[in-house]
């Protein structure tokens, strides 16, 4: 039997919409979802026809983050990452609900990201002995200094309207769609040399911080996830119940 597509696709007039469709595990970055969204954004990068690709979802989570249960390497994440950053068509977040870690690293890779004023977002990397390690590449950058170091460092869940803010969204709208026409018909009119090449200009320090920052950055997240500690946090997620540290 054929296995359902993790990330289903649909085409509409020159934007190309890849949808996160594993709701069983909240969208969360498995080995097999990681995987398939590479290779779709493999294929509509290279398509002539494709001026910018919408990453969405489906259920109540955009991306929950790294599948504790069958999760990707960090150099495959890390991979993934940088296809979207380096990809020569601008990608676009919706999100209409929850986004928590590796999620918001999706998000923070995007050109734009685009979500509802109901959506809620966190860092929960700290709750389980780890920290946003590998996403931090792509959202330093774009973060408010300050927020961020609140964020990254609480675990805090905050709205849409503070992620706008705080520049994690480019806009956090009472009906996201609604939100994204203007921009898709924008993008619709813009030349592909020009849209790539306008990309290559805004992502520039970015892929640098990837040459300079990845590797290091993989070695300090796979040694923080081998831990005693985040075995413990895991553990504690998965079961239910609060970690050994909790005072």
């Amino acid at each position: 039997m054929t296995r359902q597509a993790l990330v289903p696709t649909t085409h509409e007039r020159g934007i190309t919409t890849l949808t996160l469709d594993s709701p069983a595990n909240r969208n969360a970055l498995s080995v097999s979802l990681v995987e398939e969204l590479g290779r779709a954004l493999e294929r509509y990068g290279k398509d002539p026809s494709v001026r910018a690709v919408v990453l969405t979802h489906t259920g109540n989570t955009f991306c929950a983050g790294a599948d504790l249960k069958a999760p990707a390497g960090p150099y495959a994440f890390v991979a993934l990452l940088r296809q979207i950053a380096e990809l020569p068509k601008p990608v676009l977040g919706r999100v209409d609900g929850h986004a928590r870690a590796g999620g918001l690293g999706l998000l923070g890779v995007c050109d734009m990201a685009f979500a509802t004023l109901s959506s809620d977002f966190a860092f929960s990397e700290v709750r389980i002995g780890v920290a946003p390690a590998l996403i931090s590449l792509p959202l330093l950058p774009r973060l408010d200094p300050r927020a961020a170091s609140r964020y990254f460092l609480t675990g805090e869940v905050f709205a849409g309207t503070r992620a706008q803010e705080i520049g994690l969204l480019t806009e956090a709208a009472p009906d996201v769609d609604v939100a994204l026409a203007p921009v898709l018909e924008a993008l619709r009119r813009a030349s592909p040399q020009g849209l790539a090449e306008a990309k290559r200009l805004l992502t520039a320090g970015m892929r640098d911080a990837f040459d300079r920052d990845a590797e290091d950055l993989v070695q300090r997240s796979a040694a923080l996830f081998a831990s005693a500690e985040a075995r413990e946090g895991v553990t504690a997620h998965l079961e239910r119940r609060d970690p050994a540290w909790l005072q």
